[in-house]
């Protein structure tokens, strides 16, 4: 996968947790001491951001010997990237490298979890998740939601058609069907989405016009009765379950008649455990 991050983005990451020098690493006179640094799993996990990492080490001065890309699913033990350089260097941007990768593929992993979930059943339901990211963090989550094969349920504000319950308040009911044509009218290319909390809405809303059904906090037997509901009104819309969709639950939506499920689950996995081993050059090759 491409970058999700810029070069001046990732410097900006190396200065601030080194603003003025690694005085750890000056005081002992590393300097220029030849240095090999490997990452390895620790566990199994789906792999994001180590382009990323890769290009932190490359921007220090460091040399990339490999890398595994992101969406690579490894198990324990695995050595998924490799560096040579100064040890000086190699601890600038270890740490911020090592960080960013854990995090991300801890989001990745997630959202792997879910996806191999639903295969695992014999659905091919996709997954996507929300914009629910921790705020500034957009392009690594992105680029570690797809990593893990779900797509994105919403990028922001700005290209989809969501009307939400805090939207309909502020619309008098006898406006409502024609307010939801217009906002359709204007954007013909988008798909009208409507969030609603009842089967009963879910009905009203299909009839208003809605395309897409946001299900939100529907339980799986929630899910099938708006299905049936729909079904036997010969209302052709698609279900979207939203709120409460994590792993233990998946597959079970999907079986209630879902046509995507939208999470915000993976966004608040633990990280991912990577083992960094840096040592000096000759000790790494002498093993």
């Amino acid at each position: 996968m491409s970058l999700a991050l810029t070069d001046p983005e990732l410097s900006r990451l190396l200065r601030d947790d080194v603003p003025h020098g690694d005085l750890t690493t000056t005081a002992l006179g590393l300097g220029a001491q030849g240095a090999c640094l490997h990452f390895l799993a620790r566990q199994e996990m789906t792999l994001s951001a180590t382009e990323e990492a890769a290009r932190l080490l490359v921007l220090v001065g460091a040399q990339v010997d490999m890398a595994l890309p992101s969406g690579s699913r490894v198990g324990a033990h695995t050595l998924f990237l490799k560096a040579m350089g100064q040890a000086s260097d190699l601890h600038r941007a270890w740490k911020v490298a090592q960080t960013l990768v854990e995090y991300a593929s801890g989001l990745a992993s997630a959202a792997s979890a879910i996806v191999q979930a639903v295969r695992a059943a014999g659905l091919n339901t996709p997954v996507a998740c929300t914009r629910k990211h921790f705020p500034g963090t957009k392009a690594i989550a992105v680029k570690s939601v797809l990593a893990g094969g779900a797509v994105m349920h919403r990028l922001g504000l700005s290209e989809t058609l969501l009307v939400f319950p805090e939207h309909r308040v502020f619309v008098p009911e006898s406006e409502l069907v024609m307010r939801l044509a217009q906002a359709k009218a204007r954007n013909p290319e988008k798909k009208l989405v409507v969030e609603v909390c009842t089967v009963n809405e879910a009905v009203h809303m299909a009839h208003a016009g809605a395309e897409v059904i946001q299900l939100e906090k529907f339980s799986p037997s929630q899910v099938a009765e708006c299905r049936a509901a729909l079904a036997g009104l010969g209302l052709q819309v698609c279900l979207a379950p939203a709120g409460g969709v994590t792993v233990a639950n998946a597959v079970a939506y999907a079986q209630a008649g879902a046509d995507v499920l939208v999470t915000s689950a993976p966004y608040f996995a633990p990280p991912a455990d990577v083992k960094v081993v840096l040592q000096p050059a000759v000790a790494a090759e002498a093993s």
